[in-house]
């Protein structure tokens, strides 16, 4: 049970502040730009436990023009009187102790994100400037912070009405720690989307200061929104999402799911709003009831023989699933999170998806009919995937060891951290870059024409195309569930097509074929993609490269007479001589590749269906929505 009194002497101290400067990677994963976001999901986070806590119905998160951010809640706001053992306010004592927080003896909340409380000491720490103002009992407080540092106690600076409450935590991140500053709208936004449908009925605002734009993220449906979202404009079984609820005792257990008709799964799962990304004890055991679930359906209905059962990859083909989970004390693997360990949530999990999802077939015979269907046929592809993998594999393409396709110019080092794969497109481009790498730690594949698009096809169909055969065994690491990344032959793997829309075709096919094969060689930060430039500038005896028309404006406006320029607009890579292919796109003294990250996996992965899939409707529609937004077509 909650108890309403939150006062300073609810906080509970584990340890001080050392070390969080020194070793900010131990409390926030890293100090790149995923780190640096991570202070602000730490701050949003303490507001989404008052919202869950019962004492918060609105959040505000400001991306600030001044390179800050500012979280505001209506929860009940940090306590502000002295902590009997320190003789320091609440909100000091919040901000200046690691591990300091209302969350450690199940009364203030029944259950809470965040770093297990370290969290806004731990931002504060890691911030040149951090001012709290506090909201509560009729009164506003302040309080300013330097690097975790109090400026000045905590200062009554105003009256407010009774019925004010909240807290107000602006800061902004150190330079000194960080290896970037500057925040992205494009990361803090889906995570606040996500965090409105896990907890319905919550309004959080999200204010762009920089671009002044504003949006407001609710759901009513909570996560059954959720899953209407990411199958949206997908063809569905059942047309409505499976949703239900289960509890036992302090535990609770909110799923919704559903199947489209794509190849991939897309399971999501999460802990007191912390996304597991790594999955855990309660995926194990959502996953592993569902296959249960659908081979005992299967079995009553005759559909399934006892010795031919689906596998869990049958059974997840097109399925896409959220998997809320609500508890007390979670244990997980890493500070960051991401994957749960409490191995008595397993059963807990496996017995309640597997009792619910009994009843709901038992009552909608059509659509266990039609999963069944949609999971034998995934069986079938599997069956004789496997066949073609075992076939490819006795011929050397799905292991290191296999002889290396001809076209293939390898390099000589035997390094995979020091080599690089150039994947281009065509035999006039492939010519130029062989002919321009540096052949001790640089390969190259060209590619014949556009390579298939696996969205639209199952594993069986794809390992049947030469290309993905020679593009498989040329990197040596495998595929899906058999991809082995420390296999992998080079750890640069750049995709380097022409500066045209149909450059811009393949290169989406090949990062189709990369997001759904070879994920995990992106999340390693292995893929790359390469920048040649769109113009070569001549000038007398100097040449400059243009990557963009605006480069090329500024490139002319330093000219004493730009009309005497000689400009070539390159259409394809074969058109540059190899010196300048070199100079310009394969030297890393001097060229520009942009690695290849999934901030949001799961809206990568709804786009992937959408823009590669077999759904016509769906993609028409998109293009007509987002056309205006397109800034130049080639990229």
């Amino acid at each position: 049970m909650i108890n309403d009194e939150y006062n300073a002497s609810s906080i509970k101290i584990l340890e001080g502040l050392e070390h969080v400067r020194k070793r900010p990677s131990m409390y926030i994963g890293s100090t790149s730009e995923s780190g640096l976001h991570h202070l602000v999901f730490e701050v949003v986070d303490n507001s989404i436990d008052e919202a869950m806590a019962g004492f918060c119905t609105e959040i505000t998160v400001v991306m600030r023009s001044d390179g800050g951010i500012t979280v505001v809640d209506d929860g009940r706001g940090i306590p502000v009187d002295l902590h009997p053992e320190l003789n320091v306010s609440g909100v000091e004592v919040a901000l200046t102790k690691l591990n300091a927080g209302g969350k450690f003896d199940n009364k203030v909340y029944h259950v809470s994100g965040g770093l297990h409380g370290v969290g806004v000491s731990v931002v504060n720490a890691l911030s040149i400037f951090l001012l709290a103002t506090v909201t509560r009992d009729g009164k506003v407080y302040q309080q300013e912070y330097e690097r975790g540092i109090p400026k000045y106690p905590l200062t009554e600076i105003g009256i407010a009405p009774a019925e004010k409450h909240g807290t107000e935590i602006t800061f902004k991140p150190d330079a000194t720690i960080f290896e970037t500053v500057e925040f992205k709208d494009s990361v803090i936004k889906p995570k606040l989307k996500e965090l409105a449908y896990l907890n319905k009925g919550i309004k959080i605002k999200f204010i762009n200061e920089i671009i002044n734009e504003e949006e407001m993220y609710y759901s009513e449906d909570g996560i059954k929104g959720y899953i209407r979202n990411l199958n949206e404009g997908l063809q569905v079984i059942p047309s409505d999402p499976v949703y239900f609820v289960a509890t036992e005792g302090d535990f609770f257990l909110e799923v919704a799911l559903q199947y489209n008709n794509g190849f991939a799964s897309d399971v999501l799962s999460f802990v007191n709003n912390i996304h597991t990304t790594e999955g855990g004890t309660h995926d194990i055991g959502f996953k592993t009831a569902i296959t249960k679930v659908l081979n005992d359906e299967g079995q009553q209905l005759k559909a399934i023989k006892e010795d031919d059962v689906l596998t869990g990859d049958d059974v997840r083909e097109g399925l896409v699933a959220v998997i809320n989970v609500r508890m007390l004390n979670p244990q997980f693997e890493g500070q960051t999170k991401t994957k749960l360990g409490n191995n008595e949530v397993k059963s807990l999990v496996y017995n309640m998806v597997k009792a619910q999802l009994t009843i709901f077939f038992d009552k909608h015979p059509s659509e266990i009919k039609d999963i069944l269907k949609k999971a034998l046929l995934a069986q079938s592809a599997r069956i004789a995937a496997r066949k073609a993998k075992e076939l490819i594999r006795r011929k050397g393409a799905l292991d290191f060891s296999g002889r290396l396709p001809g076209k293939l110019a390898d390099c000589s080092t035997n390094d995979p951290s020091q080599a690089e794969i150039y994947i281009v497109e065509g035999e006039s481009a492939g010519g130029s870059a062989k002919q321009a790498r540096d052949r001790k730690f640089q390969a190259v594949l060209p590619l014949r024409g556009k390579i298939l698009n696996v969205e639209k096809v199952n594993m069986n169909h794809a390992l049947g195309s030469e290309e993905i055969k020679n593009l498989i065994t040329s990197l040596g690491c495998g595929i899906k569930e058999d991809l082995k990344a420390e296999n992998l032959r080079y750890h640069k793997v750049v995709i380097m097509t022409d500066a045209d829309v149909d450059g811009a075709h393949i290169r989406i096919l090949l990062l189709t074929f990369f997001f759904r094969y070879m994920k995990d060689l992106i999340l390693s930060g292995y893929l790359y993609i390469a920048q040649p430039p769109l113009y070569r500038v001549g000038y007398g005896k100097t040449v400059n490269y243009a990557y963009s028309d605006e480069e090329l404006k500024r490139v002319l406006q330093r000219l004493t007479d730009p009309l005497k320029a000689d400009i070539q607009r390159y259409k394809g890579l074969g058109e540059m001589d190899p010196s300048q292919l070199w100079e310009t796109t394969m030297d890393p003294s001097r060229r520009v590749i942009l690695r290849v990250s999934v901030n949001d996996a799961e809206e990568a992965n709804r786009i992937f269906e959408l823009l590669m899939g077999s759904e016509v409707e769906p993609r028409r529609r998109f293009i007509e929505e987002h056309a205006k937004e397109v800034v130049n077509l080639d990229i």
